[in-house]
């Protein structure tokens, strides 16, 4: 059993635990089992989306928790995110509902746009075109999709709503039309990707972070053999043997004390319980420095399929020619 995990409140007040089981490329067939392995440990934050396709998967694995005591459905934090190809204001609502009946569950804790730019709608999560490397795209505008969800939080559905790779701008036009506004942005952040100054400008405007790949997302598919593999780099091996720590450990706790909200996702029951083993140690300022500079603009999860998308989040960064 891992030591409770705290919450941190959004700025409407409500509890979001600070750490989190994320749900992203776990192997099918093995996620309900990592669901009830992470309840059983402790957690009660789920990080979920539609385009991971194993939605019902992690609805078993709840369902069988409540069913077994151990839990109650307000005592989770159940997040899940709208995908690229249901921008369209009509057909959000949707989207939801099938969310709802993967999960079985009746309202979501929190639910965010994955991504800002709009894919071309259907039931294809990929619409690729010929060449097999870009999508077909919607012109549908994310500041025309947030009303749909303010609509959801209205209707009892979604509790909380919020943005997920979106950079400053975006959130801002976000912010200038909301009547409800983001309680979080959701972005890739390790020490190879701060994010830095969207973190700060989205904490200065009361919208947490939620971190994910914190640990470099070894395991992604698309991984190329020279990649860098953070939990194995230099300063990272031996902050954890300073503390005593895993590698994954201190990445995790680093996300912590930046004040982020973290969703580290493993399927090993093993790494569930020792990821959430975070909260008896402290990395001091020396320790928070040296994994500062480490930042390299290593982004994992560049979304290369929607390149040339007006809304695009950080097409930018590739265009200026940065690793």
């Amino acid at each position: 059993m891992a030591p409770k995990i705290p919450t941190v409140l959004f700025k409407n007040g409500t509890p979001i635990p600070v750490l989190g089981l994320g749900t992203w490329n776990s192997p099918p067939g093995q996620v309900t089992q990592a669901v009830k392995d992470a309840i059983d440990v402790g957690y009660r934050h789920i990080d979920c989306a539609h385009v991971y396709e194993n939605e019902h998967e992690v609805g078993a694995g709840i369902a069988a928790k409540i069913a077994q005591g151990n839990v109650k459905r307000e005592d989770l934090f159940v997040t899940s995110k709208l995908w690229n190809t249901y921008h369209r204001p009509d057909l959000v609502k949707g989207a939801l509902q099938v969310t709802l009946r993967n999960l079985n569950l009746k309202y979501l804790d929190l639910y965010l746009i994955h991504w800002p730019q709009a894919y071309r709608e259907g039931d294809e999560l990929f619409p690729l075109r010929p060449d097999g490397k870009r999508v077909h795209f919607s012109n549908v505008d994310y500041v025309d999709t947030w009303p749909a969800l303010e609509r959801l939080v209205e209707s009892g559905l979604v509790r909380n709503i919020g943005v997920s790779n979106f950079n400053v701008k975006q959130v801002q036009r976000v912010l200038d039309v909301a009547r409800i506004p983001p309680a979080t942005n959701q972005i890739e952040c390790h020490p190879y990707l701060h994010q830095a100054s969207l973190s700060e400008f989205c904490q200065r405007q009361g919208i947490t972070i939620t971190a994910y790949s914190p640990l470099g997302s070894p395991a992604r598919p698309w991984v190329k053999q020279d990649d860098l593999i953070l939990m194995e780099d230099a300063v990272v091996q031996q902050l954890a043997q300073k503390h005593s720590k895993t590698p994954a450990q201190i990445l995790i706790r680093y996300q912590l004390q930046l004040g982020h909200v973290v969703i580290p996702k493993s399927v090993s029951r093993q790494r569930i319980a020792s990821n959430a083993e975070v909260f008896e140690f402290e990395l001091d300022a020396t320790d928070v420095q040296q994994l500062a500079t480490l930042e390299r603009r290593g982004r994992i999860c560049p979304e290369s399929f929607s390149f040339g998308h007006p809304h695009h989040p950080f097409e930018e960064e590739f265009r200026k020619g940065r690793p």
